[in-house]
């Protein structure tokens, strides 16, 4: 389908709409939202203009002109995402939901927040620890992401293991659909079968089939004990043969987070750390919490047994938040510590059944071998999402890497696959990974996909171009 241009005609509509200060389209001003974390050489597009609606009324607005002359919408959040799904590869509007950023109601009484999508993933958590609660579906990238594009991606996180993923908190929303219309989805219900569960289809949808501006967030009660284990093990295969015997134990851990020696290290390095990885060839970071110190430190003892009874070497117990803290930020820095070392690198989230998570790992090793390029891999084992990411040797040329990375991914695709698994847990397809799930996924489940899209956007204008063509 061809797109209209975004005329001087249509940027006085949009700033009779928005206001001159919420429509960018000076380049230097725009040039930010031309990318998210994906390499912006390989994925970045520039929009034609950008919008900063502050209400759901001149999203709505927006949509409907957009709608009207077929010009393609780009929904997009802080742009953290990992998949290309932010980026305007049509041009067109890219429509921010940035200005609309405020809590709106803590409810006690239900257990709830109602907040826009705008809002830093962090403020809620912040907001609601006074009173002993927290939003338990957040993601690792907390202090950095919106709302919006949690619910966009369905963002998992160090805590999915226990506490599941955005998807299983979000009792209500409100969407502006692809025509611009303004409807409310759910409410602060904690059941509800009243037709078809429309908010579930949105969420994890990357932005294709409306843009969210307000979410109703379930909240729990804040754990009031908590500890960590780091257990090393001297090979990567031991430490994830631990996982599945560690889950079937009945005890349910709040994380379970695998590094490799490479991640822990080249993290290590990063942050001038001094974890004791020398001597390991692999580590889990395993979390429990709980309402009382007596059953955290009951469960940490037996998890701190099975561990030592399945080959590893050492078991720490962290005992205060200095330690804690210490090892969770060499966890959370391993990507960025990559980028240093080559900044050209394609972070995957494959994830597969718990039980076949032991037989990715020499995959990746003879994946590694033979593209000749190095895989590390670490990520939320607890629910078998791993984050294999394939990094560029500095001393590999850019044509051997791009011919390399293509079939290296779709050897690791195939794999996980045959392994039962799926391509991405928790970053979503966006663009990055369009292509290699049309070659995968059942045409039976994209001919249902394509359908719902066309049913819910006729124009395609929202967002297209990601997940599928």
């Amino acid at each position: 389908m061809g797109y209209a241009p975004v005329t001087p005609a249509i940027i006085r509509e949009l700033k009779e709409i928005l206001g001159d200060k919420n429509v960018l389209v000076d380049e230097e001003k725009i040039e930010a939202y031309s990318h998210d974390e994906t390499n912006e050489e390989e994925y970045g597009h520039m929009p034609e203009v950008v919008v900063t609606p502050e209400t759901a009324e001149q999203t709505a607005a927006v949509v409907k002109l957009a709608n009207r002359e077929v010009i393609p919408v780009t929904p997009r959040g802080a742009g953290s995402g990992l998949s290309g799904g932010a980026i305007p590869i049509f041009g067109g509007i890219l429509l921010s939901v940035e200005k609309m950023n405020k809590i709106l109601e803590v409810d006690f009484d239900n257990m709830v927040v109602t907040a826009e999508t705008g809002v830093v993933t962090n403020d809620i958590i912040s907001m609601v620890k006074e009173k002993n609660l927290f939003y338990a579906g957040y993601p690792m990238s907390v202090q950095t992401c919106y709302l919006g594009g949690n619910i966009a991606e369905n963002a998992g996180g160090g805590k999915a293991v226990k506490y599941g993923v955005t998807g299983r908190y979000i009792q209500g929303m409100e969407v502006v659909t692809p025509k611009g219309d303004i409807v409310s989805l759910g409410g602060k219900l904690a059941k509800d079968v009243s037709g078809y569960d429309l908010k579930q289809l949105l969420i994890g949808s990357e932005g294709t089939l409306g843009i969210v501006t307000k979410a109703i967030v379930k909240l729990s009660g804040l754990p009031t004990a908590s500890a960590v284990l780091l257990v090393l093990y001297e090979t990567a295969r031991q430490a994830i043969d631990s996982v599945p015997v560690i889950i079937s134990n009945g005890i349910v851990p709040t994380s379970i987070e695998f590094m490799d020696k490479l991640s822990v290290q080249t993290s290590c390095q990063y942050l001038n750390e001094t974890l004791p990885y020398e001597n390991c060839g692999a580590m889990l970071v395993i979390e429990v919490d709980g309402s009382s110190a007596e059953q955290v430190e009951s469960d940490m003892i037996a998890i701190g047994d099975l561990c030592m009874e399945n080959a590893a070497q050492e078991v720490y117990i962290a005992e205060d938040r200095n330690a804690v803290e210490r090892i969770w930020n060499v966890r959370r820095n391993i990507a960025e510590a990559f980028k240093v070392y080559s900044p050209i690198q394609s972070l995957e989230d494959i994830v597969v059944p718990t039980a076949a998570i032991p037989d990715i790992i020499p995959e990746l090793d003879r994946i590694s071998e033979k593209y000749s390029m190095k895989i590390p891999c670490y990520g939320h084992a607890g629910d078998g999402n791993l984050h294999a990411t394939l990094v560029k040797d500095p001393e590999m040329s850019m044509e051997e890497w791009h011919k390399a990375e293509p079939e290296a991914l779709r050897d690791l695709y195939s794999v996980t696959q045959k392994l039962g698994g799926k391509i991405s847990g928790e970053h979503g397809i966006g663009i990055k990974r369009r292509d290699y799930l049309e070659q995968l996924i059942d045409p039976v489940e994209l001919e249902l996909m394509k359908g719902i899209k066309k049913a819910w956007d006729p124009n395609n204008i929202m967002n297209p171009g990601k997940i599928f063509n």
